[in-house]
C-alpha cells in the first residue's frame, strides 16, 4: 500500500499544473500507447496464465481495445479541451457564456479481474486526457497481469504522476481513503464491494464512477433470426469463459423458438470450441478455485442440456446450456460470471418483463427481433445501462457510446468523450463586458416588476 508521503507527492505533482497542458497530456497517452506495443508479447502471456486467454481475444477485448481508446482520445483531445460556447439568456445579455473542462486532480482507479488490462487502463485514458494524476489499483486476483502492468506504468511514468500500487484490495483501498482525500474514485467490480467504496467516499463527500455487473437478459422474440442470435450470443457469453459482466447472464426466447434456439446454440457452441472446448486454443478458465466453487453450485439448479463438464485441477468449466430453470434458485437471484447460460421460455411479454424485474437496472439488455416495433416496446418497458438490439455486449467497443449501468448495476458512464467528462469538471463561465451597464437591473426595484416579468421568464 501506499504510504501518505507517496500519495501526498502525487497531490503536490498535481498543483505544480503541470498535467493540464495539451502537450503533456498528448505526450502521456503516446507513452502509454508505446508500451503497450512494446510489451505485446509478454500482455499475451500473462493473460494466458491468469485466464488463458489467446491473443486474438487478448486484442479483441483487452490490449486492442485500449489501444483503440488511446487513439480516439489523441485524435479527439484539442477538441475535447477547448471551452464549449453556449447560449446566453436574455436576462444576461450581452454577456458570453461557456463551459470549460479542468481536470478533477487526484484520481483511483480500481480494477477486476476479469479484464485485468482493459478495465485497469481504458479509465487511466480518460483520467490522462482530462489532465489528472492517478493512482491505479489493480486486482490482486490477476497476478500476472498486474505484475507486466506494473513494469509498463513505472517505466512509462514517475510515480508522482501515475502511482501503481497492489495487494489485497479492501486492505489497500481502504487504507488510502481513510488517510487521503481522493478528488474521484473509479471503481470496476461487484456491487457488493461497490457499496462499500461508495460509503468510504461519501465520509469525504468524493464522487465515485461505479461499473458493476448485474443480470443482464437477453431476450430472443418469435420473429428472430434464431442462427444469427445464437452466434451472437454464444460469441459473448462464452468469451473469456463467461466472466464478462456484459454478457447475457440469461436468455429469455419465446416459446416458439425454444428448441430452434437451444438446437442452434449447440452447434455453434461446437463450431467456436470443438467438441472438447477443454484442449481448444480459444476458451479459457475460470479466474481461481473460489469462482469456480461458486459456478458449480449453479448446476444443481436447472437441466443441463449441453456441456456441464468440468474440471477443478484446470479450473475448466466447460460451456454449459440450462433449461427446466428454478426461479427462485440462486442462478436467477446472482450474476453467474462464468460459462453457464440459462435458456428460459416465455409466452407473452408480460410473463417475461415480470422475471426480468426481479432483477432491476440490468447493466445490459438485448432483444432479437426483427419487428421495429418489438423493439422500441422492449426498449422502453426495460430500464438498462446499455445495449444491443440483434446483437450483444458489443455496444461497449463503440467510442461514441456513453457505457454504464444504472441502479444496482452502477452510476456515471466512460468511454471516449465520456471518459473525458467523467474525469472533468465542468466549470461554468459568464464574461459580461463593461460598456454595458443599464442602470435598471440595480436598486431601487420598485415599479420595475413588469419589466422583469418579461425579462425573466
Amino acid at each position: 500500500m501506499p504510504s501518505l508521503n507517496e500519495l501526498a507527492a502525487v497531490r503536490q505533482f498535481f498543483d505544480t499544473g503541470t498535467t493540464t497542458s495539451y502537450a503533456f497530456r498528448i505526450q502521456q497517452l503516446q507513452r502509454l500507447k508505446a508500451v503497450l506495443e512494446k510489451y505485446e508479447e509478454k500482455i499475451y502471456q500473462a493473460l494466458y496464465n491468469d485466464l488463458k486467454k489467446s491473443p486474438e481475444e487478448c486484442w479483441v477485448t483487452e490490449n486492442g481495445l485500449v489501444i483503440s481508446e488511446i487513439n480516439f482520445a489523441i485524435k479527439k483531445l484539442e477538441s475535447w479541451m477547448k471551452p464549449k460556447r453556449v447560449r446566453t439568456n436574455l436576462l444576461n445579455l450581452p454577456s458570453k457564456s461557456f463551459i470549460m473542462s479542468e481536470p478533477l486532480g487526484v484520481v483511483l482507479i480500481i480494477s477486476p479481474w476479469n479484464y485485468p488490462l482493459h478495465l485497469l487502463l481504458n479509465p487511466l485514458v480518460g483520467a490522462i486526457a482530462a489532465g489528472n494524476c492517478i493512482v491505479l489499483k489493480s486486482s490482486e486476483f490477476a497476478e500476472a497481469t498486474s505484475a507486466i502492468v506494473k513494469i509498463m506504468i513505472e517505466e512509462a511514468f514517475g510515480r508522482n504522476y501515475i502511482l501503481f500500487t497492489e495487494g489485497d484490495g479492501a486492505e489497500v483501498v481502504s487504507g488510502m481513503m481513510n488517510q487521503f482525500v481522493f478528488d474521484h474514485v473509479f471503481y470496476t467490480g461487484s456491487t457488493q464491494v461497490g457499496k462499500i467504496i461508495y460509503q468510504m467516499a461519501a465520509n469525504n463527500l468524493v464522487p465515485v464512477t461505479l461499473e458493476l455487473g448485474g443480470k443482464s437478459p437477453c431476450v430472443v422474440e418469435s420473429d428472430a433470426d434464431i442462427n444469427i442470435a445464437s452466434k451472437r450470443i454464444a460469441l459473448t457469453k462464452f468469451s473469456n469463459a463467461g466472466q464478462m459482466c456484459v454478457a447475457p447472464d440469461y436468455v429469455l426466447v419465446h416459446e416458439s423458438k425454444k428448441e430452434d434456439l437451444i438446437g442452434e446454440l449447440k452447434k455453434q457452441l461446437i463450431l467456436f470450441f470443438g467438441e472438447n472446448p477443454k484442449a481448444h486454443d480459444n476458451y479459457g478458465r475460470i479466474i481461481n478455485q473460489k469462482q469456480f466453487d461458486r459456478l458449480m453450485h449453479y448446476f444443481n439448479d436447472g437441466k443441463i442440456v449441453h456441456g456441464g463438464k468440468s474440471d477443478k485441477n484446470d479450473l475448466y468449466i466447460e460451456p454449459t446450456l440450462m433449461t427446466d430453470i428454478q426461479m427462485e434458485s440462486a442462478v436467477m437471484k446472482e450474476e453467474i460470471f462464468g460459462p453457464l447460460l440459462p435458456i428460459i421460455s416465455f409466452g407473452d411479454r408480460e410473463s417475461a418483463l415480470n422475471i426480468i424485474s426481479k432483477n432491476k437496472n440490468p447493466l445490459a439488455f438485448y432483444v432479437f427481433t426483427s419487428s421495429n416495433k418489438k423493439e422500441k416496446e422492449w426498449l422502453q418497458a426495460v430500464a438498462f445501462g446499455g445495449g444491443c438490439v440483434n446483437n450483444a455486449s458489443w455496444h461497449l467497443t463503440n467510442h461514441n457510446l456513453p457505457f454504464g449501468g444504472r441502479g444496482f448495476s452502477g452510476n456515471g458512464q466512460y468511454h471516449g468523450k465520456y471518459s473525458f467528462d467523467t474525469f472533468s469538471h465542468k466549470k461554468a463561465v459568464m464574461k459580461t463586458p463593461t460598456w454595458f451597464d443599464p442602470s435598471i437591473k440595480y436598486p431601487p426595484f420598485k415599479g420595475k416588476l413588469k419589466l422583469f416579468k418579461w425579462v425573466i421568464r
